[in-house]
């Protein structure tokens, strides 16, 4: 394997997981209404600011994971993130149908997002 091919593919990992937390923040910002209610229906305290809080933290420590700076931290802070977020959004066992499935799906994935980011943390300490 060429030396750089590694370099590479670390490279494009840590686009496609950082760019994913930045995309999302992003698109947080267009849906930060209806997120803040379904927060606020969750029972989080200042629903608002926490949302907001969130979406700063997805773009910044996204940013962070793609550019390779304070990996460790940035990637940390997400697996912290998806800790919070994942039952909120993802709560598959309160539906059924489709529904379920579908949160189901969201929950495993941000399940091996987890594991994505625990590699890059292993990688980089």
């Amino acid at each position: 394997m060429p030396a750089d091919l590694p370099s590479t593919f670390l490279f494009l990992g840590r686009l496609l997981l950082g760019g994913a937390f930045v995309f999302a923040g992003l698109r947080n910002i267009q849906n930060a209404a209806f997120l803040t209610g379904l927060m606020a229906a969750r029972g989080v305290p200042q629903a608002r600011l926490a949302l907001w809080a969130g979406i700063v933290l997805q773009i910044l420590a996204g940013a962070l994971v793609i550019a390779g700076l304070w990996t460790a931290i940035a990637c940390a802070v997400l697996v912290l993130f998806l800790i919070a977020a994942t039952p909120m959004v993802h709560n598959f066992w309160d539906h059924q149908g489709p529904d379920r499935a579908a949160r189901i799906n969201g929950f495993v994935g941000n399940v091996a997002l987890s594991g994505g980011f625990l590699t890059l943390i292993a990688q980089s300490v």
